[in-house]
């Protein structure tokens, strides 16, 4: 199985992204992670929200690997401890499908992508930068493997 973190945003900060960087090199070996950058719909004064939201969906559902489990990244999506989260992992790597996770725009993600979405996963109450999402979510897929493995890295 692959996993693809579709992401609406570019260019994140350097530590961030050399953040991103130190945990999908870590889990390569046992989920390969690779970042798609989506560009933002168009925002600003007299421009249409939704039409921007609209159009970032359409960008991010063409990035989306065939056949693939979709998991949006969403405030209303289930939270999960670190070890639930490993059972989700086990569980989709079970149905022989590659990952799509997606990070959304400023609003959130388009209504056509989470009509598509298979599941949706909340990373707690509190409001992230959705820069900092990215390397929230490659840590947190490293830990989950980590303890499908066996490794000592998650001591919890």
């Amino acid at each position: 199985m692959k996993a693809r973190l579709v992401a609406v945003g570019e260019r994140p900060p350097r530590w961030l992204a050399e953040g991103y960087e130190e945990y999908r090199k870590r889990l390569d070996h046992w989920l390969p992670l690779e970042l798609v950058e989506v560009q933002p719909g168009l925002r600003g004064k007299n421009r249409d929200v939704a039409r921007a939201m609209a159009d970032e969906g359409e960008r991010v559902l063409a990035a989306l690997p065939k056949s693939a489990t979709v998991v949006t990244l969403d405030g209303r999506g289930r939270p999960w401890t670190s070890p639930q989260l490993a059972a989700r992992l086990e569980h989709w790597r079970g149905q022989g499908r590659d990952l799509a996770l997606l990070v959304g725009g400023p609003e959130g993600h388009a209504p056509a992508v989470i009509a598509r979405a298979d599941e949706s996963w909340s990373l707690g109450p509190l409001t992230l930068p959705h820069m900092l999402v990215r390397l929230l979510v490659a840590e947190q897929l490293y830990r989950a493997a980590a303890l499908l493995a066996n490794h000592p890295y998650h001591r919890a």
